[in-house]
């Protein structure tokens, strides 16, 4: 899009402005409207180009923004063009989010103001912005600057407002229906494990944690750990029992929940998420207090009550052992902070199928489902 340069014969033409979406809101500060395919030219004769872009206070969904213009310039409006950036190297893998107008303008408000809106603002997500000033004239149409040098930043992650919206989510999703389960689990191809015993004794290995799930999950790719699985079904002829199949491997490593869930054990919540499906997945982080990734969490995640949550509890008997619950509404997922010596479980051979369609590794979250999303 060429702006402010490509008039000619001092022909000053106005922003072609179409009808408000209904079910796409934007917000720049508190006066904003919403632009789509806009195309800003005319005569930048007499308002000089804004200069020293700066930005300050960005989150996952905002930013304040100010710059430098000649204060002999009568300005009535700004404009914004906000870009999402292309990410070529990591095509596949970039979040995937419908298209919505980025072109935004507000009325001439004091420098900076907060340009905040979550239809086209995504977490953890790399953006240029530029910006022009213009001066609405007495016949409605407009003068207008030049457009502004053009800034990158990125986004953040989910803050703790963020994921406790997110938590208060997957509490909506629950009853209090939970089943008793003995033992977490890990499925594999027997390659992973035989090279769990040859390179590193028998330990299984933190390794970063993937983009599955939330893009704005402040754990995806920054937080080393082990992903576990808690999820019990309920079998008419068996009761309580793991599921037979897996979606990564025919080996499955078993470890007693006492030995990770245990009194010196955090809980974290860290995500909730579907795949287009009508279940949906939560995500908790399990670190030994006072580690590496207790202190990563601590201020970052909201940390669970371990005997008095909506998914995942340990509770100590009369006599002195723990016994374990989880939820049925959700597919409770772990992430354990810390290696795992294999001789503290067993590994057993599973008895359904392999089925790959199942597997969460690097899973996109359903953008558009209103019972996981937060601002839906």
């Amino acid at each position: 899009m060429s702006a402010g340069a490509g008039a000619s014969g001092g022909r000053k033409i106005p922003p072609q402005v179409p009808p408000k979406s209904r079910d796409r809101p934007v917000s720049v500060a508190d006066a904003t409207e919403e632009l789509s395919a806009v195309q800003l030219q005319g005569d930048a004769q007499g308002l000089s180009t804004p200069c020293d872009v700066k930005l300050s206070h960005i989150t996952c969904d905002s930013f304040k923004i100010q710059w430098s213009m000649d204060p002999k310039d009568h300005v009535t409006h700004f404009f914004i063009d906000l870009n999402k950036k292309a990410n070529v190297n990591n095509a596949k893998k970039a979040f995937k989010h419908k298209d919505v107008p980025t072109k935004l303008v507000a009325k001439a408000i004091p420098l900076p103001f907060t340009v905040k809106g979550h239809w086209f603002l995504q977490p953890r997500t790399n953006y240029t912005v530029s910006v022009q000033t213009a001066c609405k004239l007495p016949d409605g149409e407009y003068k207008v600057s030049d457009w502004s040098e053009t800034v990158e930043f990125c986004t953040a992650d989910y803050s703790s407002v963020q994921l406790n919206q997110l938590l208060d989510k997957a509490r909506n999703i629950m009853s209090d229906r939970k089943l008793p389960l003995t033992h977490f689990y890990r499925n594999q191809h027997q390659d992973y494990f035989d090279f769990m015993r040859m390179n590193h004794g028998g330990v299984l290995q933190p390794s970063i944690k993937d983009d599955g799930g939330s893009h704005g999950s402040p754990i995806n790719g920054n937080l080393k750990g082990i992903s576990f699985s808690a999820n019990v079904e309920w079998n008419e002829r068996d009761g309580p029992r793991i599921p037979i199949d897996s979606p990564y491997g025919r080996e499955r490593f078993l470890c007693p929940a006492a030995a990770m869930f245990n009194e010196n054990a955090n809980l974290y919540f860290a995500d909730l998420y579907c795949m287009y499906t009508a279940y949906h997945f939560v995500n908790l982080v399990l670190t030994t207090k006072g580690s590496e990734g207790d202190q990563f969490c601590s201020g970052k995640l909201p940390l669970l009550d371990p005997s008095n949550n909506e998914f995942l509890t340990r509770k100590k008997r009369d006599d002195g052992s723990m016994e374990f619950a989880v939820c049925q509404d959700l597919i409770v997922e772990l992430f354990y902070t810390e290696p795992m010596k294999m001789k503290e479980g067993q590994m057993v051979s599973i008895e359904g199928h392999v089925v790959p369609s199942l597997s969460t590794e690097n899973a996109k979250k359903d953008a558009s489902c209103k019972m996981c999303n937060i601002n839906k």
